[in-house]
């Protein structure tokens, strides 16, 4: 055996050889190109840190992305912290509305809409509880919640006492508006993380670097659930809804029908515990099945550090899937639905973890990014702990994110390196949300990052696919058809979607359900099932534009 050293000249060979082959390599059906500096976009994220290495600042924060003046563009709220014991901070930070002035550019108008909130915000969502045709911003803060309702004329009111969604003086994490009950208005779940107060802090050291503990340093707390009734308040029905049951660890979230039985059902992802699944019995009670369903634990029955909670139908077998990103040395997590209420962990069969072991995963999508009629996964990383770079060389605190594209025959591969600049780009990513920004079809992506501005990735894919949009309108329901089931069917292929409002990592995004079609040129039918049951049917749609579907205004 030759115990000679390996020496230089053969690792410079097969450096050249890698780069050669990458080099080779064409360029991936999806492009995503880095254009932040040309929206205008100043804003510049902070998570309130000292030194003292608080929990709290590892989990801020989330983004929204939705219409907030009706104009048929898609505008962003960028949530910030706030200035944390031994930190000062002049002038006080504070959340950001950027309006969409088309072509990529935006417009600050946070003090003139009055949302600045200058708490401490980490989760949000945003839907039209009070049903008068515009959308309010619900704030999960470290302390007191926000609720702001629209006014209609481009500016918010701060209605948190009247409504009394304050929700005490808990660490928040994220929410979500949901019809619970079918009754017709949007009532709201709240996750609370952890049992933290600045009394409690604890810190710990790693190889002699401080770091921050985990969350079962504090423990789980139960969630809030609040019933809307009707007349711009809510009441709190944790309790008598099942909810107040089970403490946990709540980070991201969705509402989604995860059974087909016509309710709301709530996915909660838990940081270091099994996840929480809330089965509606359609009258918003609740019962906690996520052993169940298989959506508490991976496929080893180990309890992830879950970030972010996606779903989509990644397979087009007319079942929604569910997609949940976790800690550094665990995988994020794809679960096949199975029906009947069951799921199974099919990361590794299907590649949907490819690239995540290694990173802590926030922010992540299920979206059609190419258009070719199925779901990719754009996953957002970066690690919690500001330190790991002096101690352990297998992560970094900040990180390229990951672009995963479904080949369509149940496996995803990892084309990050091969999508455009905007994949390149390394940061320490929390909240991402996805919206077409531009209004040219196709899904564009924001990004917020910890301790530095937002990275905005234009969707610069070869056109040639086409693609559908659904904007809802209920009468009876929710007017925004929040909770609503889609199915779109062209030819072969059969698409399902749902209309949620807070989703991913602490974020909401996406209430204008888009639909890739690939070369078909016609949608032979669209059907929405609206909460409570009522269906309407379209045919004969030509594709490629934004289709608005009213309850009530057509028949099977």
């Amino acid at each position: 055996m030759n115990s000679r050293p390996l020496g230089t000249a053969p690792v410079l060979l097969w450096c050249f050889v890698a780069f050669t082959l990458t080099a080779a390599q064409p360029p991936a059906r999806i492009q995503l190109r880095d254009i932040t500096r040309e929206t205008g976009i100043t804003f510049v994220h902070t998570d309130g840190s000292s030194g003292r290495h608080y929990i709290v600042e590892t989990v801020c924060c989330g983004l929204a992305t939705f219409d907030y003046d009706g104009d048929g563009d898609i505008d962003i709220y960028f949530l910030n912290g706030a200035p944390l014991p031994g930190a000062r901070m002049s002038p006080a930070p504070k959340n950001a509305l950027y309006r969409n002035d088309g072509n990529w550019k935006f417009t600050d108008v946070t003090d003139q809409a009055g949302v600045g909130d200058t708490g401490y915000a980490l989760g949000v969502c945003v839907g039209d509880y009070d049903n008068d045709g515009d959308q309010d911003i619900y704030l999960n803060n470290f302390g007191p919640n926000v609720l702001y309702r629209n006014n209609g004329d481009g500016t918010f009111t701060d209605v948190t006492q009247a409504a009394g969604v304050a929700n005490g003086d808990q660490v928040g994490a994220g929410a979500c508006f949901l019809d619970m009950d079918n009754d017709g208005d949007l009532d709201l779940y709240v996750g609370n993380y952890v049992a933290f107060t600045f009394a409690k802090h604890q810190t710990r050291f790693v190889s002699g670097h401080p770091a921050y503990v985990g969350p079962m340093a504090y423990g789980p707390v139960p969630d809030t659930l609040y019933r809307n009734n009707g007349d711009g308040t809510f009441t709190d029905v944790s309790r008598e809804s099942g909810v107040a049951a089970h403490a946990g660890t709540a980070m991201g979230m969705i509402c989604a029908d995860y059974d087909g039985d016509g309710d709301t059902d709530i996915i909660v992802g838990n940081d270091a515990m099994a996840n929480f699944v809330w089965q509606n019995d359609g009258t918003g009670r609740f019962v906690e099945v996520g052993m169940l369903t298989g959506l508490a634990y991976d496929a080893n029955g180990i309890g992830m550090g879950t970030m972010g909670v996606e779903c989509g139908d990644f397979d087009n077998d007319g079942r929604l899937d569910f997609y949940m990103t976790s800690y550094q040395k665990q995988w994020a997590i794809l679960y096949r639905n199975l029906g009947r209420g069951l799921f199974e962990d099919a990361t590794h069969v299907t590649g949907a973890g490819a690239g995540t072991y290694n990173h802590v995963t926030w922010g992540a999508a299920l979206v059609d990014f190419d258009q070719d009629g199925d779901r990719d996964l754009f996953i957002a990383c970066g690690h919690l702990q500001d330190t790991v770079d002096l101690w352990d060389d297998t992560t970094s605190y900040e990180a390229s994110d990951l672009l995963l594209e479904n080949t369509g025959n149940g496996k995803f591969q990892d084309i990050s390196a091969l999508a455009g600049d905007g994949l390149a780009l390394k940061r320490s990513s929390r909240g991402a949300a996805f919206d077409d920004l531009d209004n040219d079809g196709d899904i564009d992506v924001v990004i917020l990052n910890s301790r530095r501005g937002p990275t905005v990735l234009r969707n610069d894919s070869p056109p040639g696919n086409h693609w559908l949009k659904v904007r809802l309108r209920g009468t009876r329901s929710n007017r925004d058809g929040v909770g609503a089931r889609i199915t779109v069917i062209a030819g072969d292929l059969t698409l399902v979607d749902e209309v949620h409002s807070g989703r991913g990592y602490q974020s909401h995004y996406g209430m204008v359900p888009h639909f890739g079609l690939g070369h078909r040129t016609r949608v032979d039918l669209v059907e929405v099932r609206w909460p409570g049951g009522r269906n309407d049917v379209l045919r004969n749609i030509m594709p490629d534009r934004l289709l608005e579907v009213t309850e009530g205004t057509s028949r099977p």
